[in-house]
């Protein structure tokens, strides 16, 4: 009962905290700079479900690992990308606005390719899920409360600014509960599961930074620009996988199977993505 509430409750938290760094405007940054958009919309809409689809092909894990890895690549972006791409010395709008557009399009993308999963990797064993009623919860827990967080932002930009740095912090806070209390009501399962999902997600992270980054350069993007939607595609919302596989499957105690991925993933996109950010720096010219 308790997780029932404090999941969803976290991520409306955490998406209302992403609204009110936004602005109008990085909607329309993306509109404004159509290579950037497409480069950035391929990489995490398309490539990144498809990619995730081909290693788990390879690797052949559990079924219900498979949908938690499925629904994990459907997850929009999260403040953490912002963040990254900043220390990165990366296009930090852009990021935002990926975000932005990306956790909206994600109503409609992620219940469709959880739906399709399912029955792929599930079969007559997938639970029945009504993928209507996914895209319109998924409609309340993310795109209204980035909606409202945002029309703060556009009303009062004075308590925005003042409330958006403490609210970041309790986001980052939720967050870290969200990961630990994952681990821990699980961590039987999260042990048996680590050997095989650490090297499909560690894969996969490496895989997305890569191929992000260089086709962004095939692009002619810049530097800033690239490591920008390598990270994009690389760091996904953990919170949102976790809500998510909680949703479908709803044990009596604990979190569902399918939220195991996203838990495992969450820890390993720092261990990942970190050193690629340093090494990213390094090479690059001040």
């Amino acid at each position: 009962m308790i997780i029932d509430i404090f999941l969803p409750a976290s991520l409306i938290f955490i998406m209302l905290t992403l609204g009110l760094g936004l602005e109008s405007s990085d909607f329309t940054n993306l509109v404004r700079k159509p290579r950037s958009f497409f480069v950035g919309l391929t990489n995490q809409i398309l490539l990144l479900p498809l990619v995730t689809y081909i290693i788990i092909l390879v690797f052949g894990i559990t079924k219900e690992a498979a949908v938690g890895m499925m629904i994990l690549a459907c997850c929009p972006g999260g403040v953490t990308s912002n963040i990254i791409t900043k220390l990165a010395k990366g296009d930090t709008a852009l990021s935002i606005s990926y975000t932005a557009f990306n956790s909206i399009l994600a109503i409609v993308t992620l219940p469709m390719i959880v739906g399709f999963s399912m029955k792929s990797f599930m079969g007559q064993e997938a639970p029945d899920v009504n993928i209507l009623s996914l895209g319109l919860t998924m409609f309340f827990i993310t795109a209204v409360p980035v909606g409202i967080g945002l029309l703060i932002r556009e009303k009062n930009k004075y308590y925005a600014d003042k409330f958006e740095p403490k609210a970041s912090k309790i986001s980052t806070i939720l967050f870290a509960i969200i990961i630990l209390g994952a681990l821990l009501s699980e961590w039987e399962t999260f042990i048996n599961n680590f050997v095989l999902l650490g090297p499909v997600i560690v894969l996969l992270i490496l895989a997305m930074l890569t191929i992000a980054y260089r086709s962004s350069k095939l692009f002619k993007m810049s530097d800033k620009q690239s490591i920008t939607v390598a990270i994009e595609s690389a760091m996904q919302n953990g919170t949102v996988g976790i809500t998510v596989g909680n949703l479908i499957i709803n044990p009596e105690s604990g979190l569902s199977i399918l939220s195991i991925p996203s838990g495992v993933y969450s820890i390993l996109m720092y261990l990942i993505c970190l050193p690629f950010v340093f090494w990213f720096l390094k090479r690059t010219p001040n």
